[in-house]
């Protein structure tokens, strides 16, 4: 699942390559993606231009002169910039723009595309609910966002309507990296330890964000992301010695997700 690594790449590199296109009409093939009629979402972005491109959690966020068009790939997927000599074998729904390009979307399982209007993203029931952007606060922001918070770490931190943007595929490491167990009640962390989870999140999210993101998701262009397996510290490494202590990786039930800890570095009171 594309977490902020991938969905912030992604969006920095349609800002670049598709701010100022014109948006001709949308090809559908799987109209349960969208929250209108086919129809409808030509008759509303056609003939618009690309303004910007943004992100929030886990959503691309296309501002458009007509409107946003929102994107959420879901499981996974891929947007390729490509045009209609050179489509992919697999895709969604296609945007063709003016200048002959096209923007070929595809979801592995499900994704959304959906039309708001301009004024419209604080009542979208998907955008309106999520918390802000990992990467967006600052220690004091998250510090002061933190510490009211009751239950467990972990639960905490994919909870997006808390915070947006960390999945199951980064949290082991962030988690690792900070020395706390997933399981620890937020109202037990003392200054220091959240002080250490802030940069945990800093230093588990920034190095795969300069590489474009994990090595199974495809960039605009259709190269792989530059995050490879070697360069997770203990996720999905079961039974492999903790880099710190040497203790064996050990996977654990954590509510209805599983965790990778160091029982060593990472002990849960």
């Amino acid at each position: 699942m594309p977490e902020t690594p991938e969905i912030t790449s992604r969006a920095m590199e349609m800002n670049k390559e598709l701010t100022g296109k014109t948006i001709l009409a949308f090809e559908v093939l799987q109209p349960k993606c969208l929250n209108v009629k086919p129809d409808e979402l030509n008759q509303f972005l056609a003939n618009a231009v690309i303004e910007s491109v943004t992100h929030h959690g886990k959503w691309i966020m296309v501002r458009t002169s007509r409107g946003w068009l929102l994107i959420n790939l879901g499981m996974g997927g891929e947007i390729l910039l490509v045009n209609r000599s050179q489509m992919p074998a697999k895709y969604r729904l296609v945007i063709d723009f003016s200048d002959q390009t096209s923007l070929s979307i595809n979801f592995w399982w499900f994704g959304y595309v959906h039309f708001c209007a301009l004024d419209g993203l604080s009542s979208h029931p998907m955008i309106a609910k999520l918390g802000p952007n990992v990467l967006d606060l600052n220690e004091e922001d998250f510090t002061n966002l933190i510490k009211p918070q009751k239950g467990k770490l972990k639960a905490f931190l994919l909870d997006q309507s808390r915070l947006a943007g960390i999945g199951n595929a980064y949290i082991h490491d962030i988690l690792f990296l900070a020395k706390l167990h997933p399981n620890r009640v937020i109202a037990s962390l003392t200054s220091a330890e959240i002080s250490a989870l802030y940069k945990g999140i800093q230093d588990g999210l920034h190095p795969s964000l300069a590489r474009g993101g994990a090595f199974y998701e495809l960039n605009l262009y259709g190269q792989k992301g530059g995050f490879m397996m070697e360069d997770i510290i203990i996720g999905y490494r079961e039974n492999s010695p903790c880099p710190q202590c040497g203790t064996p990786i050990q996977k654990i039930k954590t509510g209805s997700t599983s965790s990778f800890i160091c029982p060593t570095c990472q002990p849960e009171s």
